[in-house]
């Protein structure tokens, strides 16, 4: 678990050592350079430049004295101040960006499932009308907050799926292709491919009319043979 707190850490704008030192500090509460170098095995040199950087940082302070020692900043108000500044260097990026050439409509190949998935979201926090989605429920799940929110905006949701329940949608039951997802937002963008959670996930997303139309055929045929059972 430490390894994954470390990892997350990293996210945070520390580098490994860095995270590794802080982690350290957390668990003592105060230590000597001489101290942080013996228990995380980072050599002194290595260990005082980063505890440099983590008061550069906001993660810990540094105590004067016969020996200086290094205090942690509580966990929390690390964070908090970290998404702050991050939020703050946001808003002054969307404020300030160049301006945007429209872009090309053509087809894009997202890789990664992180990725994908924050391409999902997107695509379900613009839609303004309706929406068709199929995929298991075990992906389905990643974005119930999203679609429980297009629900309350009585936008139209259509799922297909092996056992998902919400209420707000029409959901048609059925057997699918686990790591399959293929969805439509306002009949005007799809996004299609596999996710399975891993680096190496493909998704193609367009809003190429024709693939649009061809998604819409066959999500029409698989409600249609649910329907009638076939």
């Amino acid at each position: 678990m430490e390894k994954k707190v470390i990892e997350e850490l990293i996210d945070f704008g520390l580098s490994r050592q860095e995270a590794s030192i802080y982690v350290e500090l957390i668990k003592h509460g105060k230590m000597t350079g001489y101290e942080l170098s013996k228990e995380t095995g980072i050599s002194r040199s290595n260990v005082y430049a980063a505890v440099a950087e983590l008061v550069t940082k906001g993660a810990c302070y540094l105590e004067e004295g016969e020996s200086a020692k290094y205090i942690p900043v509580d966990v929390e108000i690390f964070l908090k101040n970290r998404i702050n500044s991050l939020k703050e260097k946001a808003d002054f990026i969307i404020k300030h960006k160049p301006a945007e050439v429209a872009a090309a409509d053509g087809y894009i190949t997202i890789k990664g499932s992180e990725n994908i998935k924050n391409k999902v979201k997107q695509m379900l926090e613009g839609t303004e009308k309706r929406i068709y989605l199929l995929a298991s429920s075990t992906i389905i799940n990643y974005f119930q907050e999203e679609l429980e929110n297009l629900a309350a905006k009585k936008i139209k949701i259509v799922i297909v799926s092996d056992g998902f329940e919400m209420k707000g949608a029409k959901i048609y039951k059925t057997k699918i292709e686990e790591n399959q997802i293929r969805f439509i937002a306002d009949s005007s963008f799809v996004l299609t491919g596999q996710f399975t959670g891993s680096v190496e996930d493909k998704c193609l997303y367009s809003g190429q009319e024709n693939l649009v139309s061809v998604m819409k055929e066959y999500l029409k045929n698989k409600i249609f043979l649910i329907e009638n059972n076939l």
